[in-house]
């Protein structure tokens, strides 16, 4: 679960990276790291919601949205 503070932190590596200084190379690594982390809690919240939608046929049935392979 990414938090508020995760959030903030991945703000504050993105604009100290845009500045004159830089990022040094230990930043890098962190900032990389945070990335990470957020878009897989990102990918898996949008999955969860996606597995609850359920599409309804013209003949009424009801199926599962299905992951493309």
């Amino acid at each position: 679960m990414i938090t508020k503070e995760t959030i903030d932190r991945i703000n504050a590596l993105a604009r100290k990276a845009k500045s004159p200084q830089g990022l040094t190379e230990l930043e890098k690594a962190e900032q990389a790291r945070l990335r990470r982390a957020y878009i897989e809690a990102f990918r898996a919240s949008t999955e969860a919601a996606l597995s609850c939608i359920e599409i309804k046929n013209p003949d009424g049935t009801v199926t599962p949205l299905k992951k493309k392979p």
